[in-house]
């Protein structure tokens, strides 16, 4: 039976306007194909890693490419130090181009949409961090320099796994992941950029304005020639980069950039998209077909050493707080915010949807694969033994959120199949004339 609400209160995972969850739905196919390559690069790095040519995979991660010596710059960076510096950087622009497309012209532009997916993303974060810290501070080899490493979670290995087992659930749940998403990966580059910047050079940081700011005014003016707009972005990615803030912000600094409404640049309210639509089209496929595969190849390969080397890695508290992060704090903290939400405001659920519907995407966000390994990464060091243990945990943290995910959202698939099914067929029995029924 439908559940009968006050007009006047607000509502939880409302379905979005028409525009914006075609928009959603366009996304998330994209998302899909790449988290698949995601987890394709995953599997082949972990066979690789664990076989007689492993020493084949480290050498390759470990090669050197670049200048030592470019303009002052020193850029002789390791294979896998591109992919996290270089290529999360092309990641990382399309999610600023979606953060700031969301809230500058998207539902979230609405204070009150925005509200849910804001604290959702604030108590998955949160929660998450906490847990970890507990652990790590209840355990005398614990690690407390670890925290942010389950608090982010990747939106490509999450949506493939939506799209794997759920056909029918409510389009408001697939929007909030989305959603989440966009907020979790603002979070997530603004704790990189204020935790773990070890050094700051300010030469190089006031450096970096310069071609942020003509990128700035090229892209204002609909500017779209990427002999002019590449080596600008380079410039400020190899100025950032070389300040000791992490290169990834770069990414997010030039985004903020791009005009979302041509009225920006050109004036009027009904000017039409400005360039960061036409942005994110192009690069995409680039990052999450390319950008994201080959950082998880280069990152995700880690030596177990058979079942001794496993269970040292697993039984590490650092393992440990990353998975309990993951499968119980994500959970907990963005159920448990959008609970109190509901609480404190009088918000009722969506007439299609159960408090279960709920939990079983937050579980989903526990999958936190991309940015995780990049957070540890920068938390321990590339190769030390505490950086392998972060990527056991990880894994294991991820795999657990998925099968728990897919177990709570595949029986709620099935109920939705079923109330579509009886819906059709009242369709059907409504085009009978009524001497035939």
């Amino acid at each position: 039976m439908p559940k009968h609400h006050l007009p006047h209160r607000p509502r939880l995972f409302a379905r979005g306007t028409w525009p914006e969850a075609s928009r959603v739905a366009d996304i998330l196919r994209a998302e899909t194909t790449g988290g698949v390559l995601l987890v394709v690069g995953a599997v082949v790095a972990l066979v690789w890693a664990n076989s007689p040519w492993a020493p084949a995979y480290d050498d390759l991660r470990g090669l050197v490419v670049g200048p030592s010596d470019l303009l002052g710059l020193h850029l002789d960076l390791s294979l896998a130090t591109w992919a996290a510096d270089g290529l999360l950087a092309i990641f990382f622009f399309v999610a600023g181009l979606e953060v700031k497309r969301e809230f500058v012209a998207g539902d979230l532009r609405d204070p009150h949409r925005a509200a849910l997916p804001v604290a959702a993303a604030v108590g998955g974060m949160v929660v998450p961090a906490l847990v970890y810290v507990a652990w790590n501070a209840l355990d005398p080899g614990g690690r407390g320099e670890g925290w942010a490493i389950p608090t982010a979670t990747d939106i490509a290995f999450a949506v493939a796994v939506l799209a794997v087992i759920s056909t029918h659930l409510p389009s408001g749940l697939r929007t909030f992941l989305l959603t989440l998403a966009v907020v979790d990966d603002l979070l997530a580059i603004t704790i990189i950029a204020l935790f773990f910047t070890a050094s700051l050079e300010v030469g190089y940081l006031l450096a970096a304005l310069v071609p942020l700011a003509l990128f700035g005014v090229l892209v204002q003016r609909r500017v779209r020639s990427w002999w002019l707009l590449l080596p600008l972005a380079a410039v400020t990615w190899a100025l950032v980069h070389e300040s000791g803030v992490h290169a990834t912000v770069a990414g997010v600094l030039l985004a903020f950039t791009v005009p979302v409404l041509r009225s920006e640049a050109a004036g009027g309210p009904d000017a039409g998209p400005g360039l960061a639509e036409h942005f994110e089209h192009r690069l995409r496929p680039v990052s999450a077909g390319v950008a994201v595969p080959v950082f998880a190849f280069l990152a995700a390969g880690v030596t177990v050493g058979g079942l001794d080397g496993l269970t040292s890695a697993i039984t590490d508290p650092v393992a440990i707080g990353i998975v309990l992060g993951l499968v119980l704090g994500k959970p907990i903290g963005i159920a448990g915010s959008t609970w109190l939400l509901a609480r404190f405001t009088g918000a009722d659920l969506d007439d299609e949807l159960a408090w279960v519907d709920v939990v079983g995407m937050a579980m989903l966000a526990g999958i936190g694969f991309t940015v995780s390994l990049l957070i540890g990464e920068l938390a321990f060091g590339p190769g030390s033994v505490a950086d392998e243990h972060v990527k056991v945990g990880v894994l294991v943290g991820s795999l657990l959120a998925a099968l728990l995910a897919t177990a709570v959202l595949r029986s709620r698939n099935r109920v939705y199949r079923r109330l579509c099914e009886m819906e059709s067929v009242d369709d059907d029995r409504d085009g009978i004339p009524d001497v035939y029924q």
